[in-house]
C-alpha cells in the first residue's frame, strides 16, 4: 500500500512541476482538444493537488497511525478531497474571477479625456492618446470644432465616426 501512496505523491508532484514548466507549450500543441471534458474540479492544478495530497496523507497515516488499510485509504481520500476543495476555493476560483480585459468599445470613448500626440489641423487628421482604465490607446483624431489643436493639448472625445476616428475638442480652449 505504501508503494501506491509514494507513487501518487511523486507522480502528482512531478505532474505539477511539469505542467508548470511545460503547461503553455503542451496546451498550445493540444489546442483545446480536451475542452469538451472540462469541468472546474478537473483542472490540472486541482487534479495534481488531489493526487499529491492523497499520496502524502496516505504515507503519513500509514506510518504514524494505527489505522488499518481501509481506514488509511478513507482518511487519505477525505484529506485529498478537502485539500483540493481548499485549493479550488482559495486559489483557482478567485483567479478565474479576476481576469482583466484590455478590450474596449468605441462607444465608450465619448467623454474620455486624452492628449494630442500628433498635431490636429483644422481640416485633417492627427493623433490622440486616450486614457482608459486598462491603459492608454492611440486613435486617429479630427477636430470637432475645426480648429487646430497642438501637441500636448488636453482634449475630450466628443464623438466617434464610422471609420473609427475620434472627433475631439480642447478641454480647456485657449483664446485665439
Amino acid at each position: 500500500m505504501e508503494a501506491l501512496f509514494w507513487g501518487c505523491f511523486v507522480g502528482g508532484a512531478l505532474f505539477a512541476v511539469i505542467s508548470a514548466v511545460l503547461g503553455d507549450l503542451i496546451g498550445s500543441w493540444l489546442d483545446g482538444i480536451f475542452d469538451f471534458m472540462s469541468a472546474d474540479f478537473l483542472k490540472p492544478v486541482i487534479t495534481a493537488s488531489a493526487i499529491t495530497s492523497f499520496g502524502g496523507a496516505g504515507i503519513l497515516l500509514d506510518r504514524y497511525t494505527g489505522f488499518g488499510t481501509a481506514g488509511v485509504l478513507i482518511l487519505a481520500v477525505l484529506i485529498a478531497v478537502s485539500l483540493s476543495a481548499a485549493v479550488y476555493f482559495a486559489y483557482v476560483r478567485p483567479m478565474e474571477d479576476s481576469e482583466n480585459s484590455t478590450g474596449f468599445s468605441t462607444s465608450e470613448l465619448p467623454g474620455k479625456v486624452g492628449e494630442v500626440t500628433v498635431p490636429i489641423p483644422a481640416q485633417g487628421y492627427g493623433e490622440v492618446m486616450v486614457k482608459l482604465v486598462a491603459g492608454n490607446t492611440i486613435h486617429i483624431a479630427s477636430s470637432w470644432d475645426r480648429r487646430e489643436i497642438p501637441v500636448g493639448t488636453t482634449v475630450v472625445v466628443v464623438d466617434t465616426t464610422k471609420e473609427g476616428t475620434v472627433q475631439v475638442s480642447e478641454l480647456y480652449p485657449h483664446p485665439r
